[in-house]
Protein backbone atom coordinates (compact mmCIF):
# COMPACT_ATOMS: atom_id res chain seq x y z
CA UNK A 1 0.00 0.00 0.00
CA UNK A 2 1.57 3.55 -0.74
CA UNK A 3 0.74 6.26 1.72
CA UNK A 4 0.14 8.98 -0.89
CA UNK A 5 -3.60 10.56 0.18
CA UNK A 6 -4.32 7.21 2.74
CA UNK A 7 -5.93 8.12 5.77
CA UNK A 8 -4.67 6.69 8.93
CA UNK A 9 -6.14 6.68 12.12
CA UNK A 10 -3.92 6.37 15.40
CA UNK A 11 -5.14 5.65 18.54
CA UNK A 12 -2.39 7.97 21.04
CA UNK A 13 -0.63 10.81 20.30
CA UNK A 14 1.93 10.61 23.09
CA UNK A 15 5.64 10.11 22.94
CA UNK A 16 5.99 7.24 19.76
CA UNK A 17 2.32 7.78 18.88
CA UNK A 18 3.33 11.30 17.52
CA UNK A 19 6.14 10.08 15.69
CA UNK A 20 4.46 7.74 13.68
CA UNK A 21 1.72 10.41 12.75
CA UNK A 22 4.01 13.28 12.03
CA UNK A 23 6.08 10.75 9.30
CA UNK A 24 3.04 8.66 7.87
CA UNK A 25 1.74 12.48 7.31
CA UNK A 26 5.38 13.75 6.05
CA UNK A 27 4.90 10.22 4.15
CA UNK A 28 1.68 12.05 2.60
CA UNK A 29 -1.16 10.25 4.46
CA UNK A 30 -4.15 12.28 6.58
CA UNK A 31 -4.32 11.46 9.99
CA UNK A 32 -6.95 11.00 12.71
CA UNK A 33 -5.32 11.21 15.64
CA UNK A 34 -7.44 10.08 19.40
CA UNK A 35 -6.64 11.56 22.77
CA UNK A 36 -8.48 10.78 26.13
CA UNK A 37 -6.87 13.05 28.17
CA UNK A 38 -3.33 14.56 26.42
CA UNK A 39 -5.01 17.34 24.51
CA UNK A 40 -2.26 19.62 24.34
CA UNK A 41 0.42 16.67 22.72
CA UNK A 42 -2.63 16.03 20.40
CA UNK A 43 -2.97 19.57 19.16
CA UNK A 44 0.57 19.76 18.88
CA UNK A 45 0.91 16.44 16.58
CA UNK A 46 -1.57 17.82 14.55
CA UNK A 47 0.35 21.08 14.00
CA UNK A 48 3.17 19.11 12.60
CA UNK A 49 0.64 17.06 10.25
CA UNK A 50 -0.41 20.19 9.21
CA UNK A 51 3.40 21.80 8.50
CA UNK A 52 3.50 18.52 6.11
CA UNK A 53 1.18 19.90 4.17
CA UNK A 54 -1.87 17.35 5.08
CA UNK A 55 -5.00 17.20 6.89
CA UNK A 56 -5.58 16.18 11.00
CA UNK A 57 -8.62 15.26 12.96
CA UNK A 58 -8.23 15.34 16.60
CA UNK A 59 -10.74 13.81 18.53
CA UNK A 60 -11.61 12.77 22.23
CA UNK A 61 -12.06 9.27 22.40
CA UNK A 62 -12.57 6.51 25.15
CA UNK A 63 -11.47 3.76 23.28
CA UNK A 64 -13.35 1.43 25.67
CA UNK A 65 -16.92 2.69 24.53
CA UNK A 66 -18.67 1.35 21.48
CA UNK A 67 -20.66 4.61 21.59
CA UNK A 68 -17.21 6.88 21.00
CA UNK A 69 -16.00 4.46 19.03
CA UNK A 70 -18.75 4.44 16.71
CA UNK A 71 -18.94 8.53 16.44
CA UNK A 72 -14.88 8.64 16.10
CA UNK A 73 -15.82 6.77 12.76
CA UNK A 74 -18.60 8.68 11.67
CA UNK A 75 -16.64 11.93 12.24
CA UNK A 76 -13.66 10.41 10.23
CA UNK A 77 -15.83 9.07 7.17
CA UNK A 78 -17.22 12.52 7.28
CA UNK A 79 -13.85 14.50 7.01
CA UNK A 80 -12.27 11.60 5.07
CA UNK A 81 -14.69 9.56 3.57
CA UNK A 82 -13.31 6.38 5.61
CA UNK A 83 -9.45 5.03 6.76
CA UNK A 84 -7.07 2.58 5.14
CA UNK A 85 -5.32 2.62 8.23
CA UNK A 86 -5.65 1.67 11.71
CA UNK A 87 -3.10 2.03 14.45
CA UNK A 88 -4.01 0.88 17.79
CA UNK A 89 -1.37 2.19 20.59
CA UNK A 90 -3.89 2.75 23.07
CA UNK A 91 -3.05 1.21 26.41
CA UNK A 92 -2.44 1.85 30.03
CA UNK A 93 0.61 0.81 31.91
CA UNK A 94 0.30 0.95 35.50
CA UNK A 95 2.41 -1.46 38.11
CA UNK A 96 -0.19 -2.55 40.86
CA UNK A 97 1.07 -5.88 43.62
CA UNK A 98 -1.51 -8.66 42.88
CA UNK A 99 -2.68 -8.47 46.05
CA UNK A 100 -3.92 -5.32 45.51
CA UNK A 101 -5.10 -5.56 42.73
CA UNK A 102 -9.38 -5.04 41.78
CA UNK A 103 -12.16 -5.75 39.92
CA UNK A 104 -12.17 -2.86 38.47
CA UNK A 105 -8.20 -2.37 37.92
CA UNK A 106 -8.91 -5.69 35.89
CA UNK A 107 -11.67 -4.68 34.18
CA UNK A 108 -9.91 -0.91 33.36
CA UNK A 109 -6.89 -2.16 31.42
CA UNK A 110 -8.66 -4.54 29.49
CA UNK A 111 -10.99 -2.15 28.93
CA UNK A 112 -8.64 -0.20 26.68
CA UNK A 113 -5.30 -2.39 25.76
CA UNK A 114 -7.90 -5.17 24.12
CA UNK A 115 -11.19 -4.58 24.07
CA UNK A 116 -10.76 -1.23 22.94
CA UNK A 117 -8.53 -3.05 19.87
CA UNK A 118 -11.40 -5.32 19.15
CA UNK A 119 -14.33 -2.31 18.43
CA UNK A 120 -11.87 -0.17 16.51
CA UNK A 121 -10.57 -2.77 14.32
CA UNK A 122 -14.37 -3.87 14.27
CA UNK A 123 -15.68 -0.54 12.78
CA UNK A 124 -12.12 0.24 10.97
CA UNK A 125 -12.53 -3.57 8.97
CA UNK A 126 -16.39 -2.19 7.70
CA UNK A 127 -14.86 1.18 6.34
CA UNK A 128 -11.49 -0.67 4.43
CA UNK A 129 -13.84 -3.30 3.53
CA UNK A 130 -15.76 -0.32 1.32
CA UNK A 131 -12.01 0.77 -0.17
CA UNK A 132 -10.75 -2.39 -1.05
CA UNK A 133 -8.60 -3.36 1.73
CA UNK A 134 -6.59 -1.77 4.20
CA UNK A 135 -4.15 -2.44 7.28
CA UNK A 136 -4.32 -2.84 10.78
CA UNK A 137 -1.99 -2.64 13.33
CA UNK A 138 -1.56 -3.56 17.08
CA UNK A 139 0.69 -2.76 19.85
CA UNK A 140 1.59 -4.99 22.34
CA UNK A 141 5.07 -5.54 24.51
CA UNK A 142 7.85 -7.49 23.93
CA UNK A 143 7.36 -9.60 27.33
CA UNK A 144 4.00 -10.70 26.21
CA UNK A 145 6.12 -11.54 22.77
CA UNK A 146 8.03 -14.00 24.91
CA UNK A 147 5.12 -16.07 25.90
CA UNK A 148 5.79 -15.60 29.60
CA UNK A 149 5.74 -12.74 32.75
CA UNK A 150 8.98 -11.26 33.37
CA UNK A 151 8.08 -8.57 35.69
CA UNK A 152 5.70 -8.59 38.75
CA UNK A 153 3.26 -6.52 39.76
CA UNK A 154 1.35 -5.70 36.07
CA UNK A 155 -0.77 -9.16 36.00
CA UNK A 156 -3.38 -7.05 33.91
CA UNK A 157 -1.32 -5.34 31.15
CA UNK A 158 0.65 -8.94 30.52
CA UNK A 159 -2.90 -10.67 30.57
CA UNK A 160 -3.92 -7.79 28.01
CA UNK A 161 -1.26 -7.59 25.84
CA UNK A 162 -1.02 -11.57 25.15
CA UNK A 163 -4.61 -11.32 24.41
CA UNK A 164 -4.05 -8.73 21.99
CA UNK A 165 -1.46 -10.86 19.93
CA UNK A 166 -4.12 -13.36 19.62
CA UNK A 167 -6.62 -10.57 18.56
CA UNK A 168 -4.17 -9.77 15.70
CA UNK A 169 -4.00 -13.35 14.44
CA UNK A 170 -7.31 -14.38 14.32
CA UNK A 171 -8.72 -10.91 12.93
CA UNK A 172 -5.73 -11.91 9.83
CA UNK A 173 -7.55 -14.84 9.13
CA UNK A 174 -10.93 -12.83 9.34
CA UNK A 175 -10.37 -10.27 7.03
CA UNK A 176 -7.56 -11.64 4.73
CA UNK A 177 -10.51 -12.58 1.94
CA UNK A 178 -11.00 -8.40 2.28
CA UNK A 179 -7.36 -7.53 1.79
CA UNK A 180 -6.71 -6.33 5.13
CA UNK A 181 -3.65 -7.20 6.69
CA UNK A 182 -3.48 -7.27 10.73
CA UNK A 183 -0.18 -7.33 12.32
CA UNK A 184 1.45 -6.47 15.58
CA UNK A 185 4.44 -4.61 17.10
CA UNK A 186 5.80 -5.85 20.02
CA UNK A 187 8.05 -2.61 21.04
CA UNK A 188 10.99 -3.20 23.62
CA UNK A 189 13.50 -0.77 24.99
CA UNK A 190 12.22 2.14 23.12
CA UNK A 191 12.10 5.72 24.71
CA UNK A 192 13.20 5.51 28.72
CA UNK A 193 9.86 6.61 30.81
CA UNK A 194 10.09 10.01 32.18
CA UNK A 195 12.04 10.17 35.33
CA UNK A 196 13.84 6.58 35.27
CA UNK A 197 16.58 6.80 37.55
CA UNK A 198 20.18 6.35 36.50
CA UNK A 199 20.77 2.69 37.59
CA UNK A 200 17.27 1.62 35.95
CA UNK A 201 18.94 3.27 32.53
CA UNK A 202 21.99 1.55 33.15
CA UNK A 203 20.52 -1.99 33.63
CA UNK A 204 17.64 -1.75 30.98
CA UNK A 205 21.03 -1.40 28.63
CA UNK A 206 23.33 -4.06 29.88
CA UNK A 207 20.32 -6.30 29.67
CA UNK A 208 19.63 -5.44 26.08
CA UNK A 209 21.36 -7.35 23.64
CA UNK A 210 22.47 -3.89 21.60
CA UNK A 211 23.25 -2.23 24.28
CA UNK A 212 20.94 0.76 23.86
CA UNK A 213 16.88 2.69 23.96
CA UNK A 214 15.62 2.21 20.27
CA UNK A 215 13.92 5.10 19.72
CA UNK A 216 10.60 6.27 18.68
CA UNK A 217 12.38 5.79 14.44
CA UNK A 218 12.61 1.85 15.10
CA UNK A 219 8.76 1.79 15.36
CA UNK A 220 7.95 3.96 12.47
CA UNK A 221 10.30 1.85 9.89
CA UNK A 222 8.71 -1.39 11.00
CA UNK A 223 4.90 0.42 10.72
CA UNK A 224 6.02 1.56 6.97
CA UNK A 225 6.80 -1.76 6.38
CA UNK A 226 3.56 -3.16 7.20
CA UNK A 227 2.01 -1.05 5.59
CA UNK A 228 3.76 -1.11 2.05
CA UNK A 229 3.88 -5.20 2.65
CA UNK A 230 0.96 -6.53 0.31
CA UNK A 231 1.74 -9.94 1.84
CA UNK A 232 2.81 -9.78 5.21
CA UNK A 233 -0.17 -10.91 8.00
CA UNK A 234 -0.61 -12.34 11.30
CA UNK A 235 2.78 -11.85 12.42
CA UNK A 236 3.96 -9.86 15.53
CA UNK A 237 7.20 -8.30 15.13
CA UNK A 238 9.48 -7.35 18.22
CA UNK A 239 11.24 -4.54 18.04
CA UNK A 240 13.55 -5.08 21.47
CA UNK A 241 17.10 -4.76 20.55
CA UNK A 242 17.22 -8.48 21.07
CA UNK A 243 16.05 -7.87 24.40
CA UNK A 244 13.84 -11.17 24.74
CA UNK A 245 16.67 -13.54 23.87
CA UNK A 246 18.85 -11.92 27.30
Amino acid sequence: MELTDKVALITGARRIGRVVAAQLAAAGADIVLTYHRSRDEAMRTADEISKCGRRALVLQTDVSRSDHIARLFERTCEAFGGVDILIYMASIYEKKPFAELTESDWDRNLAVDLKGAYLCARAAAESMKTRGGGRIITVSDWVAASGRPRYKGYLPYYVAKVGLIGLTQALALELAEHHILVNCIAPGPILPPPGLAPEDDAEIRTTTPLGRWGGAEEIVKVVRGLIESDFITGECIRVDGGRHVY
